[in-house]
C-alpha cells in the first residue's frame, strides 16, 4: 500500500484520478494532516519534524510499503524520515526537479523559474533544484516568483481562480528554460498557460516514482 501524506484536502481527488489513470488497482491511503503546513510556515520545516516521523511511523504500522509526501515545504524534512522507517520516503517534487534540471542538453547552464503561492515553499524547491542539478553535473541559475493574492483564493476555496492567476503569473516570465510549479496544488495551471517554455509539474511524475519504489513489495 502506498501512503500519500497531503497538507490539504484538494490533493486527494487529484492523486486519486492519477491512479485510475495511470495504475489502476493501485492501493491508496490518504493521510490529510492540514496543520503541518500552517506550523512549518510559522517556524521552519524542521519545527514539524518530529510530529512528522509519529504520522509516518504510524502509517508504516498500518500497512504502508512507501510513502509520497505532496507538500514541498515539508517534502525534505518528510524524505528524510525514510532511513528510520525502513520504508521509501518520497517527496513529490524531486522527479519534477529532476525533470526541470535535464532541460536544454546542449548547454551546461539551465535557467529555471521557480513559481509558487506560499512563500515557505520557494526555499525547499529552490534547494532541490540546486541539489538536483549538482548530482547532474549542470550549474542552474534560479529565479522565484510568489504569485501575490493567489494563495488567498485557494484558502477561500476559488481553485479557478487561484489556478488562472498562477498561469497569468507564469505568462510573464522571460528568459527561462523552464518554469517549475513549486506546489502539487499548481498543477492544473501548466495546462492554462500560453507559453512556449516547458511548464513542469509535480503530481504525476511524483506518484510514477513512488510507484515504483513501492513495486517490488507490491
Amino acid at each position: 500500500m502506498l501512503a500519500l501524506l497531503h497538507t490539504s484536502p484538494v490533493h486527494v481527488p487529484v492523486f486519486d484520478a492519477l491512479r485510475d489513470r495511470d495504475h489502476p488497482g493501485l492501493a491508496l491511503r490518504h493521510l490529510v494532516h492540514e496543520g503541518l503546513l500552517d506550523r512549518a510556515r510559522e517556524a521552519g520545516p524542521e519545527a514539524v519534524a518530529a510530529e512528522l516521523r509519529v504520522l509516518l511511523g504510524e502509517a508504516v504500522a498500518e500497512g504502508a510499503t512507501a510513502v509520497l509526501c505532496t507538500c514541498s515545504t515539508i517534502g525534505a524534512v518528510a524524505e528524510a524520515s525514510g532511513a528510520a522507517l525502513g520504508v521509501p520516503v518520497l517527496r513529490v517534487d524531486r522527479p519534477m526537479a529532476a525533470a526541470a534540471v535535464a532541460v536544454a542538453p546542449d548547454r551546461l547552464a539551465v535557467r529555471i523559474a521557480v513559481v509558487a503561492a506560499v512563500e515557505s515553499t520557494l526555499g525547499p524547491t529552490a534547494a532541490l533544484i540546486t541539489e538536483e542539478a549538482e548530482r547532474l553535473g549542470r550549474t542552474v541559475e534560479l529565479r522565484s516568483l510568489c504569485v501575490e493574492g493567489a494563495w488567498a483564493r485557494f484558502e477561500s476555496g476559488d481553485r479557478d481562480g487561484y489556478v488562472d492567476a498562477v498561469a497569468a503569473a507564469v505568462d510573464v516570465i522571460a528568459g527561462a528554460d523552464a518554469v517549475v510549479l513549486a506546489q502539487a496544488s499548481m498543477a492544473d495551471a501548466a495546462h492554462r498557460t500560453r507559453t512556449a517554455v516547458p511548464v513542469l509539474s509535480s503530481p504525476r511524475p511524483g506518484l510514477s516514482a513512488a510507484v515504483a519504489a513501492l513495486r517490488p513489495e507490491h
